[in-house]
């Protein structure tokens, strides 16, 4: 199978235009004429995802966020995105992204953590529609009954298997109509307060979000990282259902550089 191939069918599943315009979803290094030997997947490139690639066999990279997400003037050894190119391209590695093109797709990054939350009646939070292609930003969904805030609140820690659960002080007794948005999310948060929702999950917000929303939403921030996590599962499960002669492979480094102390 050639990762020709393999990239025409993770766009099939999240197609190219539903990417943010501020994105650089797709091949990012390689030749697409190649034959696959294996594809290795990850949530970030770095190094050390280059050299697991390497050892493992894998002359394919496929990664939830862009390595070259902004343009590089220079190719040298100034930064780690500089060094993954240049080791990239000496090992005959190409590097795919699927990344807001995922994150909008149905079915798609939102879509399987409402899988781990067990919601149910799920729905995208905000509908998208571009070049006739339909998908959305962040979903919406209802647990199977109403559970008390505090519970809530321990379920979404266990869950994401966060260190730190950031949340506001809430004042509902319980939550069941819940909004999610994998990553930095907070702009759909006013949407997801429109919609009543009685909770809003995501990765990362701004401090003064938080504030005066008392009684109206309980906020749970779990970590950029932590909040996509299951993105590498889905691409294994996509690349099973759409390549199933493709073997691939989910990374065992842990990439997310933020720590807890």
């Amino acid at each position: 199978m050639k990762i020709r191939e393999v990239a025409d069918a993770l766009e099939r599943f999240a197609p190219l235009p539903l990417e943010e315009g501020y994105d650089n979803a797709g091949l990012q290094i390689g030749l697409t004429d190649v034959e696959v030997s294996r594809a290795l997947l990850c949530l970030d490139v770095t190094e050390e995802i280059i050299a697991e690639a390497k050892t493992c066999g894998c002359n394919l990279i496929i990664a939830h966020h862009p390595l070259l997400f902004r343009g590089l003037k220079c190719i040298s050894d100034a930064n780690y995105v500089q060094r993954c190119v240049r080791e990239a391209v000496k090992n005959d590695i190409a590097i795919y992204a699927a990344h807001t093109n995922l994150d909008n797709a149905m079915a798609g990054v939102n879509f399987k953590i409402a899988e781990q939350l067990e919601l149910e009646r799920v729905s995208f939070l905000q509908n998208i529609s571009r070049q006739g292609i339909e998908g959305g930003s962040g979903i919406i969904g209802t647990t199977k009954s109403s559970i008390p805030t505090d519970e809530f609140l321990r379920l979404v820690k266990e869950a994401f298997s966060a260190d730190v659960l950031m949340h506001n002080r809430c004042t509902k007794k319980s939550v069941q109509k819940v909004a999610v948005c994998g990553g930095a999310g907070d702009f759909l948060l006013e949407e997801a307060l429109k919609q009543g929702a009685d909770a809003f999950i995501t990765g990362e917000m701004g401090y003064h979000r938080y504030f005066g929303l008392e009684k109206q939403i309980q906020i749970c921030v779990v970590g950029h990282y932590e909040s996509e996590q299951y993105t590498i599962e889905l691409l294994q499960e996509v690349l099973a259902t759409l390549c199933p002669e493709l073997e691939t492979i989910k990374t065992k480094v842990n990439t997310n550089a933020i720590s807890y102390l």
